[in-house]
């Protein structure tokens, strides 16, 4: 892996990032690496006119560092559109599955990369799109899940779910997660999901909050297209990665399948999915 350009994506006014952007943009600069910030990182810095859209980024780097939680990997993963940019992610927030290089390992980690110590982890997407009247709205592109929710009443919801035009169920529930292996251990495991390990080909469908006991987590493959008939009159929510909402009605449908793109996620050659379930979730631990 040849870089010679790097960008950088940080949660925004996160105060370690004036900490260490500067010192890793020296770091990577005394290599020959170039280096650009988006515009985030610039506002937290004090350079508003020094930074990039994250959406430019995409197409012009080798490598993108992010610094911050799993919603701001989750943010610049959407941004890059499908492009095939390698990014390793450096947790500053709390718990952080897909952050996983602490703040102590950046060095380390990037010198790992640098001579060629690391692996590349593809990580499959959900491409959502909201059938309305004939008309598609969308699409939109999940790395963790969509979630159907409702709005401010608190009743329950009612939704036909179908995997390739085969009737699974009609779920009552507080609202439906589809979820990928990424997002398994994201909202879809607060519902009472299973994790599944992320080179698994496979969906989650977890329901929040059944209000039928029978109503329980499946797992499809992920060759299937998913259909999710809204048949409630209440407010009901369509969200992506928990960052971008869409309001639907009754009788609109939402069409899920696996992305044409994928997330490439670098992982240090010394450190697997499993070490990193151990810590997060303390297992084996009393």
């Amino acid at each position: 892996m040849n870089i010679r350009r790097v960008g950088i994506t940080s949660k925004p006014n996160k105060a370690e990032v004036s900490e260490i952007v500067p010192s890793l943009i020296g770091w990577l600069r005394e290599r020959g690496i170039e280096v650009l910030i988006d515009q985030e990182t610039a506002n937290t810095l004090g350079s508003a006119s020094g930074g990039t859209g994250r959406a430019q980024l995409g197409g012009t780097v080798d490598l993108i560092i992010v610094l911050g939680g799993d919603g701001t990997f989750l943010a610049t993963a959407r941004a890059l559109e499908g492009r095939p940019v390698p990014i390793l992610a450096v947790n500053l927030g709390g718990l952080g599955f897909l952050t996983v290089v602490t703040r102590e390992e950046i060095y380390s980690a990037l010198e790992a990369v640098l001579a060629g110590r690391f692996r590349v982890e593809s990580r499959v997407q959900l491409e959502a799109s909201v059938i309305r009247d004939g008309l598609q709205l969308g699409p939109y592109v999940a790395l963790n899940d969509v979630v159907l929710n409702k709005g401010a009443i608190a009743r329950v919801l009612d939704f036909d779910v179908k995997a390739d035009e085969q009737f699974i169920s009609t779920y009552k529930a507080d609202g439906l997660i589809v979820s990928t292996p990424t997002g398994s251990t994201a909202y879809s495991l607060a519902a009472g999901g299973p994790v599944i390990a992320p080179n698994v080909r496979a969906f989650i469908i977890t329901p929040i909050c059944a209000h039928t006991l029978t109503n329980r987590p499946i797992v499809l493959r992920d060759s299937v297209t998913i259909e999710v008939a809204v048949k409630t009159d209440e407010s009901v929510y369509v969200t992506v990665d928990g960052q971008v909402a869409i309001e639907v009605y009754a009788g609109d449908r939402v069409r899920m399948h696996k992305a044409a793109s994928s997330v490439e996620m670098i992982h240090a050659v010394d450190k697997s999915y499993y070490d990193v379930l151990r810590q997060k979730l303390k297992w084996g631990q009393r």
